[in-house]
């Protein structure tokens, strides 16, 4: 039996009341059904169980391992100096090796301050060491086939011709950089749900049923992406 991995990220520091947590919940339990037993599920909560940020040992880790191309973890790991790297490195191999052995990436995404958590950037700068991500044979994407589905939502409105169109920088980001990372253009699956904050905040209580419709609109697209694979 072909077995297939689910790596299933949340980053809302919210709980019950996550728009986010709750969508991604929605799609991992339709990925499962799916699947059934040949369906391997890896739930990594960012918020509770918070990645540490990178510090200098990693920088100079990185430096000397980008310098040799790509790279696999045994071989960064021969390149260890001291104690500040081989702790730095012990906090981002196995991260790295949960992303390259994962077929599909869903990653809960909220906007916090026009952008991603911080929580999810520590995790970006983590797995995004130099070398690690590419063939050390070919130099092609280690990532190419992964199949990405970030469930992106947002209080506000931050559509195509918004008046806060221009400050987002939570999706062009997130596009950016599985695009950086070799994540094929037909993998990147971007699922957005808008005006999450209508239900509770006055000045957008006339935009309720969009906010309805933004959220019936990701909750059908995640559960077709699931039935898709």
């Amino acid at each position: 039996m072909t077995t297939t991995t689910l790596l299933h990220l949340d980053s809302s520091t919210g709980a019950g009341d996550s728009v986010s947590r709750a969508l991604t919940a929605r799609f991992a339990a339709a990925w499962r059904a799916r699947h059934g037993t040949a369906g391997r599920h890896r739930h990594r909560d960012l918020a509770a169980d918070p990645v540490p940020v990178v510090r200098a040992a990693y920088e100079s880790l990185g430096r000397r391992a980008g310098a040799r191309g790509a790279l696999p973890p045994d071989a960064v790991a021969a390149l260890v100096q001291g104690a500040g790297e081989e702790r730095e490195w012990a906090l981002t191999r196995p991260l790295v090796e949960e992303l390259r052995a994962a077929d599909t990436l869903l990653l809960g995404a909220p906007m916090y301050n026009f952008t991603v958590s911080a929580g999810l950037k520590a995790w970006i700068d983590r797995v995004t060491f130099p070398g690690v991500l590419h063939d050390p044979g070919t130099g092609e994407a280690l990532l190419r086939d992964t199949r990405v589905v970030v469930v992106a939502t947002r209080g506000g409105g931050y559509g195509p011709g918004t008046p806060r169109e221009h400050c987002d920088f939570q999706v062009p980001y997130l596009r950016a950089h599985f695009g950086n990372l070799g994540v094929a253009a037909e993998n990147l699956h971007v699922v957005v749900a808008e005006l999450t904050r209508a239900a509770d905040d006055p000045a957008l209580a006339g935009l309720r049923p969009l906010a309805a419709r933004s959220l019936a609109d990701a909750g059908a697209r995640l559960d077709a992406l699931a039935a898709a694979g």
